[in-house]
C-alpha cells in the first residue's frame, strides 16, 4: 500500500475563502473608522448578501476588478439613521446585523427570504431586549423585524446559544459599541470554535477582549481599528474534497489552510484520520490521502463541527462498520433540518439509518441510484455529491445550483480534481 500511495499524483484544491471569517470581518471592518482590506474574501450568495446589507446600513464596500480583495470603509461606530436591510438567505446577516444596529440610533428593519424567515431568532432578540434594545416582530422570534435603536447598555450577557453560536457571536461583536463592559459565559454554547474565531477576529480589529477563565469572556467599550486581513480557505467547504480524497485513494492538498487556522472545522481531518485516511497538517497546508479503506465501528460527537457532519454521513455507507454521529441536534435548525435530510436521502439510496433527535447511526450497505432532495441546502448538495463520486452511483441532485450559497464553483472544482466526477448538469 505504501508503494501504491507514493505513486499517487498529488492534487491541489482551490477552495474559496471562509464564509464565517468573511462575514465577521465585514462586520468588524464596518464598525472600524477607516478602510480595511479583506484579501481573498468568499464571493458567494451569502457574502454578497451580507455586503449588500452593509450597504443598506451606510457602509461602503468596494471590490477590486478581479475580486481579489474588498475595501471596507468603516463608519467608526454603530449605524445611525433609517434603513431597510435585506438579508436574502444569509443567516449571518440576520444574526450579526441586528445587534450592530441596536448599538446605534435609528430605525432598522430586517427581512429575508422565506427560507431565512423560517429560521428562529428568539434567543438573540430576547438577549438584545435585556440589553436595552427595542425590537418588534410580526412573526414571533422570526424575520421580519424592526430595531428601534437607542444604544445598548452592556452588562451581563445572557443568551441561549444551544441552537446556534451565531447569536452570541453577533452580540459579542457589538459589545465594544455598548455603554458598559459586557460579560458572557460561553460554557453552554454549541460550536465553541466559532466563538473562539469571533473573539480572535475582534482582537485583530482592536477590541479589548479578556478571558479571565472558567469560560467567561469580558469585552470592554472602545473602538475597532481598520486592518488588512487575508481570509483563509473555507474549512467546512474543504471537507468535501478531503472526504472525496479519503474515499477514492487520491491525495488532495489545500494550501493556505494550516495548523494555526482560525476555523474549528479543520478538525474534520482528524475524523478522516480516524476513518483510516492519511492526514498531514503543516503550517501552510493540509493534505489528505485515501488508503482504500474506510473504518467504521465508532461513535463520534460532532457538536462543535456540525457543519461537517453531513460530509461524514456521506462517507459512512462506504465504511466497514456502522457509524454513529451525535451531538448535532442544532443542525435541525440550519438551512434545512439536516438530520432529517441526511436520513431521508440515505434511505433513498438504500442505506439503513437510525435517527434520534440529536444523532444518526448509519449502516454500511450497497447503494442504489436515487434523486437527492437538497432542500435548498448547499451542504446537503455537496455532501451527497461526494457520496455519488465515492460510491460510484448515479445520484441526481434536485437543486445542484444551491451550492452557490457558499461555493458557486463547487461542481467544476470537483470535476477538475476527480476525473470520475460527473457534474449534476449532465446526470
Amino acid at each position: 500500500m505504501t508503494t501504491q500511495l507514493s505513486r499517487l499524483r498529488p492534487l491541489t484544491a482551490r477552495i474559496p475563502g471562509s464564509k464565517s471569517i468573511t462575514a465577521r470581518a465585514l462586520l468588524l471592518a464596518a464598525a472600524a473608522r477607516g478602510t480595511s482590506t479583506l484579501w481573498a474574501p468568499l464571493i458567494s450568495h451569502d457574502t454578497l448578501a451580507f455586503k449588500a446589507a452593509l450597504g443598506d446600513l451606510g457602509v461602503a464596500v468596494e471590490n477590486s476588478p478581479s475580486d481579489q480583495y474588498w475595501d471596507v470603509t468603516g463608519i467608526g461606530r454603530a449605524p445611525v439613521g433609517t434603513a431597510k436591510v435585506w438579508c436574502a438567505d444569509a443567516g449571518t446577516a440576520a444574526r450579526f446585523l441586528p445587534p450592530f444596529s441596536a448599538a446605534g440610533e435609528g430605525t432598522f428593519t430586517f427581512d429575508g427570504s422565506e427560507q431565512l424567515r423560517a429560521r428562529p431568532l428568539s434567543p438573540l432578540l430576547q438577549a438584545m431586549t435585556a440589553l436595552g434594545a427595542h425590537v418588534e416582530t410580526s412573526s414571533a422570534g422570526r424575520l421580519p423585524l424592526t430595531v428601534r435603536a437607542g444604544g445598548l447598555e452592556g452588562g451581563t450577557l445572557r443568551v441561549d446559544s444551544s441552537m446556534s453560536s451565531q447569536f452570541l457571536s453577533g452580540l459579542l461583536m457589538a459589545a465594544p459599541l455598548m455603554r458598559r463592559p459586557v460579560r458572557a459565559d460561553l460554557r453552554d454554547s454549541v460550536s465553541r470554535p466559532y466563538l473562539d474565531m469571533t473573539l480572535s477576529l475582534m482582537r485583530r480589529f482592536g477590541a479589548d477582549v479578556k478571558e479571565p477563565g472558567n469560560g467567561v469572556v469580558e469585552v470592554h467599550p472602545g473602538s475597532y481599528r481598520p486592518t488588512a486581513l487575508v481570509i483563509e480557505p473555507d474549512a467546512s467547504t474543504a471537507s468535501y474534497v478531503f472526504a472525496a480524497a479519503a474515499a477514492t485513494e487520491h491525495k488532495v492538498t489545500l494550501p493556505g489552510l494550516g495548523a494555526h487556522s482560525l476555523q474549528g472545522d479543520l478538525r474534520f481531518v482528524e475524523v478522516l484520520s480516524r476513518l483510516g485516511a492519511l492526514v498531514e497538517v503543516s503550517e501552510g497546508s493540509v493534505s489528505v490521502t485515501g488508503t482504500g479503506r474506510l473504518r467504521g465501528g465508532f461513535t463520534i460527537d460532532m457538536g462543535d463541527i456540525s457543519d461537517t457532519f453531513m460530509t461524514l454521513a456521506a462517507l459512512a455507507p462506504l465504511a466497514d462498520a456502522p457509524l454513529t454521529i451525535r451531538g448535532v441536534a442544532h443542525a435541525r435548525l440550519k438551512e434545512s433540518d439536516r438530520i432529517a435530510a441526511v436520513t431521508h436521502n440515505l434511505r433513498a439510496c438504500g442505506i439503513d439509518v437510525d435517527e434520534t433527535e440529536d444523532a444518526v447511526t448509519i449502516h454500511p450497505g450497497p447503494l442504489r441510484p436515487a434523486r437527492i432532495a437538497c432542500y435548498r441546502d448547499h451542504r446537503i448538495a455537496m455532501a451527497f455529491s461526494v457520496l455519488g463520486l465515492a460510491g460510484r452511483v448515479r445520484l441526481t441532485l434536485d437543486d445542484p445550483s444551491c451550492v452557490a450559497k457558499t461555493f458557486p464553483g463547487f461542481h467544476q472544482e470537483m470535476a477538475r480534481l476527480f476525473t470520475e466526477y460527473i457534474t449534476p448538469e449532465f446526470r
